[in-house]
């Protein structure tokens, strides 16, 4: 195999379509845009989505929903995970440092604890939020919950 003998894969390479050269070329006169109306004059441009006149979709379709700017996302832990992480890296304190030097949540994210599951050992939780059953959860295992 030499430089001189290496070759597009067949078909991947086109020819460019020269518009606008002469009847001779096949896309003369009318440069592929065919006969009168706004597609064959200059600085025609279709708004997106239209249909040609047709009701256009986004306005077909009925509205839906609502996305409200002010909601507030929570990275949800439930009991069980604390007590595997308690167990797993010999955690006294749970906060927002501590979870995300081990890799559980971002440095953004907010944390809020749910009851899922049980806890066994003593836990002092930082937190953003905390549901009534797992706060009741860490305080009968000995713990205490702060909000933070």
């Amino acid at each position: 195999m030499n430089l001189n003998s290496l070759k597009p894969a067949k078909g991947s390479v086109r020819k460019v379509k020269r518009i606008g050269r002469g009847q001779g070329s096949g896309h003369g006169g009318t440069s592929t845009r065919g006969n009168k109306g706004a597609g064959q004059r200059s600085g025609n441009k279709n708004k997106r989505g239209f249909e040609g006149g047709q009701m256009p979709l986004q306005r077909r379709v009925p509205k839906h929903g609502f996305k409200n700017p002010f909601r507030k996302e929570f990275e949800v832990i439930n009991l069980d995970r604390l007590q595997y992480y308690a167990d797993k890296h010999t955690l006294s304190s749970i906060d927002h440092e501590s979870l995300s030097k081990l890799g559980i949540v971002s440095k953004n994210d907010r944390i809020k604890i749910l009851g899922r599951g049980e806890l066994k050992s003593k836990l002092d939780v930082k937190v953003n939020a905390v549901s009534e059953s797992a706060k009741k959860a860490i305080e009968a295992a000995g713990g205490t919950v702060n909000l933070v």
